[in-house]
């Protein structure tokens, strides 16, 4: 038997979300350019909270979370907002790097996997 996908927020080169049986997959979120680290991580992290619902779950069921950070220097600062805003006990598997972003405006982008 196939399981069905589902995509939230298609585009022609993406989409943010996809369902594919009990799992949800995002696309990597962005806060609004020009933020501090700080405000953008909280951007990322209400839209990650908008997308897992509108998916049917929330951030007590992320899997996995991937942080690309434009400077590592910023680590602490991203950290955090981040530890305000997880499930403590409910802590994902995570791993933080430094990447060059889509563009120099964007210092925080944050990819998740979570379960349904």
């Amino acid at each position: 038997m196939a399981t069905s996908i589902k995509r939230l927020h298609a585009g022609p080169r993406m989409s943010q979300a996809v369902i594919h049986g009990n799992t949800v997959y995002l696309a990597g979120q962005v806060g609004k350019p020009g933020g501090t680290v700080a405000e953008q991580t909280k951007d990322v992290l209400g839209s990650i909270d908008k997308l897992l619902a509108e998916a049917g779950t929330d951030k007590s069921k992320i899997l996995q979370a991937i942080i690309w950070m434009a400077d590592m220097k910023d680590f602490a600062e991203m950290n955090a907002v981040w530890d305000k805003w997880v499930d403590g006990p409910n802590a994902p598997a995570r791993a933080t790097g430094e990447a060059k972003l889509a563009g120099p405006e964007y210092l925080v982008e944050i990819i998740v996997t979570a379960a349904i």
